[in-house]
């Protein structure tokens, strides 16, 4: 299966990525403002196409209004809660999470008072993920390996499957997914 992950500027702060981000590449979204609510569903309508197998996306608590009409009716939102987050003056209560937009093909459907697995272990992922923010790292957003190990377990990659990080930024989510899709 084929999978993507993308962490596009927010919406409203391109300014932190010099305006534009990806300017020299072919997809729709590329070279456009991230402060337009238009680029961000290109990017949807892009991800939707370009991966049906799956794909999640990270936002801003903010423009969930924005951008939950542009998904599929399939599309759940899984929050990442920040033990520790930056407080902005005149901003309250804080902004503490994040929503995390996904979809999986590899997610079975849901089926009411469904039969424990096999064996009784429990290998279903929790719909939340909670941890501190990254800080100094060199780029404003990044994200912890742990976090995109969660979101690949969120979509259900396994063994063999192909992950595409749109936005590679660090480079987290392609040590995380080596780590999901070569385990035996």
């Amino acid at each position: 299966m084929r999978f993507a992950y993308a962490d596009p500027p927010y919406l409203g702060r391109c300014s932190y990525y010099g305006h534009t981000h990806n300017d020299g590449g072919g997809r729709p979204f590329d070279g456009r403002c991230w402060n337009d609510v238009a680029t961000h569903r290109l990017l949807i309508d892009w991800l939707e196409g370009e991966f049906p197998d799956g794909w999640a996306l990270s936002a801003s608590e903010p423009s969930i209004r924005d951008l939950l009409p542009f998904t599929q009716e399939d599309v759940r939102i899984a929050p990442w809660v920040k033990t520790f987050c930056a407080f902005k003056r005149g901003i309250r209560p804080a902004y503490a999470w994040e929503p995390v937009f996904f979809r999986s093909e590899a997610n079975p459907p849901h089926r009411p008072h469904a039969p424990p697995p096999k064996g009784g272990k429990q290998t279903t992922p929790k719909d939340f993920f909670a941890a501190r923010i990254t800080l100094q790292k060199g780029l404003t957003g990044s994200k912890s390996v742990e976090f995109c190990a969660w979101v690949l377990d969120l979509l259900n990659v396994g063994k063999g499957d192909e992950v595409v990080d749109v936005f590679p930024g660090l480079g987290n989510m392609g040590i995380a997914s080596r780590r999901a899709t070569e385990a035996a």
